[in-house]
């Protein structure tokens, strides 16, 4: 699980999983960790409304198409949103990650996966991903 983390730590662009009006739904969004928390900054809307309290995944990986290899960490938990009912030292915390969002506009609302679960996917040429053996590809 500690590669997993370091992994994520590598990165600031993930894909957040939730249920939105009873569909699935698959938003790319910019993230930060503090800790083994997963901080996502968003605006007031979907995301928010969806997310707050909700069980989401998130995903992150990393890909090579010319060699084709990579890698994948898939995080199953509960989101919440951040707010001022929160201990100040819990909102300062959050806000410190210092997700920097690419989508333009205002992205005031602040986001805490906790994870319940965490695992994940390294791809080599050759080699079976982890975890699996060939009976799987029979």
């Amino acid at each position: 699980m500690d590669e997993c983390y370091e992994l994520l730590a590598g990165h600031e662009v993930g894909r957040l999983g939730l249920v939105v009006g009873h569909q699935p739904l698959v938003i790319p969004v910019n993230y930060g960790l503090d800790g083994r928390t997963i901080v996502i900054r968003t605006r007031p809307g979907t995301i928010l409304s969806a997310a707050d309290h909700a069980n989401v995944a998130f995903e992150v990986d990393d890909l090579d198409r010319h060699s084709r290899s990579g890698w994948s960490v898939l995080v199953r938990g509960l989101a919440e949103e951040v707010g001022p009912e929160h201990r100040a030292d819990l909102v300062a915390r959050t806000h410190a990650v210092g997700v920097d969002p690419w989508a333009p506009g205002e992205r005031g609302s602040w986001v805490r996966i906790i994870p319940q679960a965490v695992s994940g996917r390294r791809i080599v040429p050759g080699q079976l991903p982890w975890g699996v053996d060939d009976r799987a590809y029979l």
